[in-house]
């Protein structure tokens, strides 16, 4: 009787415990919810970030590197799976010199047009990609092309993410002219703004004025997470 008591006492502790685990678990989140991406930080600061999305152009990468480093700015790199595969040393240096590494997905497909696994398996192949070369966890999502929907902001959402857009775009991948990409980045530039760019020769050109421009007028060009903050 005695033993079967403590039988009985044990099994209830072990259920108990087990309830209070799935109680405490990180919650799933279901794909009839509605989430926000996030298009502006903190309004309240006089912080931007001149974010930058990488799938190719590595060949400008260590001169807007240099420049960035003449300035002392810190930025975030959105990166491909794919450019991060083909590119570990140009992704290691980013990273060693202090920049914000965020995730681009895998192929750069249009988000909006994928299921939920297929969200899912771009998002985290390209995490993986990037943990086993840097060992970091990132936690920023860019949808390529802009493109996305509910079904991919839960998905970043369940694999931990934030998904971030973009306040003003700079549209350099299209407009190869340096002095219209400086116009587009720099008007009516305000604190919380999140500026998009790519590596292109008129980008690469364009940024040191861009950035002269922020010194001379109490901008502060930093990382997206510190933009948020």
């Amino acid at each position: 009787m005695k033993n079967k008591i403590t039988k009985i006492i044990m099994f209830s502790i072990l259920l108990f415990t087990l309830m209070m685990s799935i109680n405490i678990a990180k919650p799933v989140f279901s794909y009839g919810e509605t989430l926000s991406a996030i298009y502006q930080g903190n309004t309240d600061s006089n912080e931007v970030c001149f974010m930058i999305n990488v799938y190719w152009g590595t060949e400008f990468l260590d001169e807007m590197l240099n420049t960035l480093d003449d300035y002392n700015v810190k930025t975030t790199f959105f990166v491909g799976g794919m450019w991060a595969e083909k590119e570990p040393d140009m992704l290691q240096k980013m990273y060693e010199k202090g920049h914000e590494i965020a995730n681009h997905g895998y192929y750069h497909k249009d988000h909006d047009k994928l299921s939920a696994q297929q969200n899912i398996d771009e998002i985290s192949n390209c995490h993986k990609i990037v943990k086993d070369i840097l060992n970091i966890d990132m936690t920023l999502f860019a949808p390529p092309s802009g493109a996305y929907n509910n079904t991919t902001l839960v998905s970043a959402q369940n694999l931990n993410y934030k998904t971030i857009m973009w306040t003003r775009d700079t549209i350099d991948w299209r407009d190869h002219d340096t002095q219209l990409i400086y116009n587009r980045a720099i008007k009516n530039i305000k604190g919380g703004d999140l500026i998009l760019m790519h590596p292109t020769q008129n980008t690469m050109e364009a940024l040191p004025d861009i950035l002269e421009y922020c010194k001379n007028n109490n901008i502060i060009a930093t990382t997206v997470s510190n933009v948020l903050e």
